[in-house]
């Protein structure tokens, strides 16, 4: 369903702001508007959009330009892209962007279009667990996520940091640790949370801007709050924990947020932090999410 919004300036983007290849595509991506559907799975693998593309019917467009990898077609009656983010929120921040620019602004003029049309995105990827009780090869889907890594700083968006939660968390974890930036926070779309409720554990997930040291990993270089995992594994607030860590989950949920769009971030856990146990097949458990996935939503 779209909805008609007042564009939030009327000048035209400079070719320096929104910046297209020769051809017409938006840069990064490369894309299109005719080779994106409204309904995108976000992978963070560049192979891993070929074990998603494999269960489409047929497909309309294969795109590549750097990490970012992108395959339209349709699963039954669904059309459906997959497109590989590569690792980290930065990379969010441009295809997330990117995509919302090939359905809400006109890249002939650089103006937003008047009617503005949502979209729904779905993380498919891997985490690490936090709690024990979530053992490796789980499948979890975010209610809601922390932002430790900064991103959405720089956007207007007031109100992913004015949620009472950041305040228990930041008293939770002080004065034994300090974030170096002001958390946020930002939810899963509820419906969309809704179909993953069976089969799969619910709650918050830490979004991190590193693996090693931001996830509280030490290999030679120290980090700072060696019980850093303690303070999230022990957060409690009305009965929600913190169950999983990644770097993708709060970019995806605040930038949809601010954009007017649907996310749900599915994870499944290869690593129990608290017990230290790894997946012995890990090929398996991401096919199985894949499979899981792609079943509900085209339910």
């Amino acid at each position: 369903m779209q909805k008609s919004v007042k564009p939030c300036f009327s000048l035209n983007m400079k070719p320096s702001e929104l910046i297209l290849n020769p051809d017409g595509s938006i840069y990064h991506l490369h894309l299109l508007p005719e080779q994106i559907a409204p309904l995108i799975i976000t992978v963070g693998d560049q192979d891993r959009v070929e074990q998603v593309s494999q269960y489409f019917d047929r497909i309309e467009h294969k795109v590549q330009k750097r990490e970012f990898k992108t395959h339209t077609g349709w699963l039954g009656k669904t059309r459906i892209s997959v497109i590989s983010t590569g690792i980290g929120p930065d990379n969010i921040d441009i295809v997330l962007n990117e995509i919302d620019a090939l359905f809400n602004i006109d890249l002939t003029t650089r103006q937003i279009k008047s009617t503005i049309q949502p979209l729904t995105f779905i993380r498919i990827g891997t985490s690490g667990g936090l709690q024990k009780e979530i053992p490796v090869d789980a499948m979890v889907a975010s209610s809601g996520a922390f932002g430790l890594d900064g991103l959405l700083q720089f956007y207007q968006g007031e109100d992913l940091q004015a949620n009472p939660i950041l305040s228990a968390l930041t008293e939770h974890c002080q004065p034994r640790w300090e974030f170096p930036l002001a958390p946020y926070y930002a939810s899963a779309d509820a419906a969309l949370l809704q179909r993953f409720q069976n089969g799969f554990y619910q709650g918050i997930t830490a979004t991190n801007p590193g693996f090693y040291g931001p996830q509280g990993r030490q290999l030679r270089a120290k980090v700072k709050a060696p019980d850093y995992l303690d303070l999230l594994q022990t957060f409690s607030f009305k009965g929600n924990q913190i169950v999983n860590l990644e770097m993708e989950t709060s970019a995806i949920y605040g930038l949809s947020a601010i954009l007017g769009h649907k996310a749900v971030s599915l994870s499944v856990i290869l690593a129990n932090r608290a017990t230290g146990h790894f997946s012995s097949d890990p090929g398996k458990s991401v096919r199985q999410l894949i499979e899981t996935a792609l079943e509900r939503l085209t339910q």
